[in-house]
């Protein structure tokens, strides 16, 4: 018998803890949202909190990518959840990393992760991106019903209790964060995105949302994937207020 995917390991802190909710008819109970403050990538305070949703509440939903520095046709992708009182939650699934381990592609290809799917604020998941690793976000909000995105929610809080109930690796190709999104569109919207390369390389996944003729933005799509970069504005986020509002607003600055 091979390797076995395992949820006892020496765990990374911010990697350490698994969300899981607790659903009653249209009300879901969030458990360890995580909404950690970082001062570099390895220094950071670890912080989690739980809450209550409840499905109406569930207004949008936006697309995420963040693509390699160093190798820009992979990206990292993510779901952000917008409910009615302003705040945000963000779906990562991600290589659950363990004490002094980095992430390497030839190990995602290899079952030498674990997956975990983080449910956290965008505080953390996007600031984490923009300002310790210094890395390019890209935030796409989407034209999807509210009837849809309410859906679409309900099946990435049920991957997540799975997740919890049952480990599994991570795989470079076949179940890392885009997979999961599509995986969970297609649960919604059975066959709506087909097989194709820019899910494998999911640097070009945006274009694939685009072309799907899912984005709320209109126009051609390089001067959509521009003001789509929010850098700045996380950057420029002085920590009062609303930090999802500030990187949508309107601005000049990109």
């Amino acid at each position: 018998m091979g390797p076995q995917p395992s949820h006892h390991r020496n765990w990374r802190p911010d990697l350490m803890v698994l969300p899981y909710a607790n659903i009653h008819e249209n009300r879901i109970q969030l458990h360890n949202i995580r909404d950690c403050v970082y001062r570099s990538e390895d220094d950071y305070d670890v912080r989690h909190f739980n809450r209550q949703v409840f499905l109406d509440d569930v207004q949008t939903v936006d697309f995420i990518m963040v693509p390699f520095k160093d190798a820009p046709a992979l990206a990292h992708t993510m779901l952000s959840f917008g409910l009615r009182d302003g705040q945000h939650l963000v779906f990562s699934a991600e290589a659950r990393l363990e004490q002094d381990e980095d992430y390497a592609a030839v190990a995602g290809a290899t079952k030498q992760y674990e997956l975990i799917y983080v449910v956290g604020t965008e505080e953390d998941l996007i600031k984490l991106r923009t300002d310790v690793r210094i890395v390019d976000v890209y935030l796409y909000p989407l034209n999807i019903d509210v009837s849809t995105t309410q859906r679409l929610f309900l099946a990435a809080v049920a991957r997540v209790n799975q997740i919890a109930r049952t480990p599994e690796f991570y795989q470079l190709l076949s179940n890392n964060c885009t997979t999961n999104i599509v995986d969970l569109v297609n649960q919604v919207h059975p066959h709506a995105i087909a097989e194709d390369l820019r899910i494998l390389l999911p640097g070009q996944s945006d274009r694939l949302v685009y072309d799907q003729g899912w984005m709320a933005a209109t126009g051609p799509f390089e001067e959509v994937r521009l003001a789509s970069r929010i850098n700045i504005k996380a950057q420029l986020y002085d920590g009062q207020g609303n930090f999802s509002r500030a990187i949508r607003s309107h601005s000049e600055l990109q």
